[in-house]
């Protein structure tokens, strides 16, 4: 048994410092071994500019957010995964970081971009990774994701228990599509949603909140209010997403049929 945990704010555009400070502040007050903040966590998310996104974005690993994580992850002896912009050279990547107690653990880079992210970031080039952090092996995706099977699918299928989802959701449906997701894969599922609305230059984006931790028989474990600042924990037995097992005839995985996939 593990406990795993959302932290769900309304992080405040450009404001990094307050941003992290707040993170770290919920953070302290988790108590879980795995820890989820949302997309863009320490920036915000409504970028107006490829300049703007350039100024928020920081290297991975050796940034101050990155500095920051890892230095309440070994206070509290706990892993974290949280999203910010990515700076390598002259691209941007809206990216997850893997934290450990021991400190840097990964990366994962979004594949599935949305919207306006298009005009900013380039596409995850890292592929799905799964890392074993000891007391499970988790895989990490970032919000719109959610929308293609393929993705924890593909996680599922290289050994996670857990996915770790980090999120700035603004469609109604992911919640409840997770339930889906999990009971296909048979796994646990994290997802940090940010609440709140931004406003800037013309535009608008509202979040949903109701970050949620979901298991692998279609169970919620815990949702969130949808305008709440929350910390939302729920205690795993990983070894239920490692039963592919439906029942005596059928698994999970062993009963796919690929050639009549193509």
């Amino acid at each position: 048994m593990m406990k795993a945990a959302f932290i769900q704010f309304n992080p405040v555009f450009g404001e990094i410092e307050g941003n992290i400070g707040k993170a770290v502040t919920l953070i302290e007050r988790t108590g879980a071994e795995l820890i989820v903040l949302p997309e863009l966590f320490n920036t915000g998310y409504l970028i107006t500019s490829k300049e703007e996104a350039f100024d928020l974005s920081e290297p991975l690993p050796g940034g101050k957010t990155t500095e920051a994580l890892s230095a309440i992850a070994r206070e509290k002896n706990v892993h974290i995964v949280a999203g910010l912009i990515e700076r390598q050279g002259e691209n941007l990547f809206n990216s997850a970081v893997v934290i450990a107690p021991s400190g840097y653990l990964g990366k994962y880079r979004k594949i599935h971009l949305f919207n306006e992210e298009k005009l900013w970031f380039q596409p995850g080039d890292l592929g799905f990774h799964v890392f074993d952090i000891g007391i499970c092996k988790i895989g990490v995706m970032v919000c719109f994701d959610w929308f293609f099977p393929e993705s924890m699918r593909t996680l599922a299928l290289k050994g996670a228990d857990v996915i770790c989802h980090s999120a700035n959701l603004v469609l109604p449906f992911c919640q409840d599509a997770m339930i889906t997701r999990c009971l296909e894969n048979r796994v646990f599922a994290v997802t940090a949603n940010r609440t709140g609305t931004e406003d800037r230059n013309g535009k608008s984006c509202h979040y949903t909140g109701r970050s949620q931790i979901t298991g692998p028989n279609a169970r919620i474990l815990y949702r969130a209010g949808a305008e709440t600042d929350e910390i939302g924990i729920a205690e795993i037995d990983v070894n239920l997403s490692r039963d592919k097992n439906l029942n005596r005839f059928n698994h999970l995985f062993l009963d796919r049929r690929e050639a009549f996939y193509h």
